[in-house]
């Protein structure tokens, strides 16, 4: 029986994959002059759908650390993107993230810009493989954090 390689696993797969997306992220965004990178329009994304995140927990939600989630964030507050505002969460003083008008703006048109050629790329694939696969991935997202000791 052959050895199976790294290289061979689903997990190399994901991971291509995931560097395919990222590339295609950064050329997109730079070709339709978004005024943002991926990971500052994945930011702004995120707090668009959840209020009330502190850097912690946002950090938590796109596996960065804190640090650099912590850069970002501060890009995004001198853009005028973001605000950040002193708040209670369970006993201890915490900034809550809030996005402003021009941050929401900034990333509505950011997703209108991007919106039509993901759409393009998705016209490949059927819509239940792609319901499919998005179910399997977040099934052995649930799987690895379970087995992951994630220290954000």
């Amino acid at each position: 029986m052959a050895k199976e390689h790294y290289t061979d696993t689903i997990f190399y797969q994901i991971e291509l994959t995931a560097r395919y997306c990222k590339m295609l992220g950064s050329q997109v965004f730079e070709q339709f002059n978004v005024g943002l990178t991926v990971e500052e329009f994945s930011i702004l994304d995120t707090l668009l759908a959840r209020h009330e995140l502190c850097q912690r927990d946002l950090a938590k939600l796109i596996l960065k650390d804190r640090a650099n989630t912590g850069k970002i964030l501060d890009t995004l507050e001198k853009k005028g993107f973001i605000v950040r505002k002193l708040s209670m969460k369970n006993n201890r003083p915490v900034k809550l993230i809030e996005l402003t008008e021009q941050g929401i703006k900034q990333t509505e048109l950011a997703a209108e810009r991007i919106s039509p050629h993901y759409k393009s790329i998705k016209e490949h694939i059927d819509n239940t493989d792609i319901a499919r696969v998005g179910e399997l991935l977040a099934d052995l997202r649930r799987i690895l954090h379970e087995s992951l000791k994630i220290q954000i």
